[in-house]
């Protein structure tokens, strides 16, 4: 096919090897694109403390996990307190054996009752705060991080 007179050349083929556009001594030029809001102003970031000191949405689902995983912890270590104390007089009830031993001349339950309980609710107290405080610790690790 021939335009104005002269004749047409045949498109380049591309040979095993080489990109197209490359040979016969052409250079392509490199184009730097941009996005035309690559010079716009950013917002800045604010640090998660103060999203959740100035209270804004995202503050809340902050402190809202916090509180539930609080909430979640407290209840579990209720949870087990209760089976503990709501058992023993089910398993005396059910073990009747159990009424009749003594411990140091007082019968188990009492005894159980009125000296031995008093030591799981501190272990459950001491495990209670140790896991909040670390609830805690992982909280202020992740507001820090972001």
């Amino acid at each position: 096919m021939t335009t104005g007179g002269t004749p047409a050349t045949p498109p380049e083929e591309p040979r095993p090897g080489r990109r197209p556009g490359r040979g016969g001594g052409q250079t392509a030029r490199r184009v730097a694109v941009t996005s035309p809001r690559a010079a716009a102003a950013r917002r800045p970031r604010y640090p998660a403390t103060r999203e959740i000191d100035e209270q804004t949405g995202l503050g809340e689902v902050y402190m809202r996990s916090l509180l539930r995983t609080q909430f979640r912890l407290a209840l579990f270590v209720c949870t087990v307190l209760a089976c503990v104390v709501g058992g023993l007089p089910l398993l005396f009830l059910l073990i009747p054996e159990l009424r009749e031993v003594e411990l140091l001349g007082v019968p188990l339950p009492w005894a159980v009752l009125a000296g031995l309980i008093y030591p799981a609710f501190v272990l459950g107290a001491w495990l209670y705060v140790r896991q909040a405080e670390r609830n805690e610790r992982h909280f202020a690790e992740l507001v820090e991080r972001r």
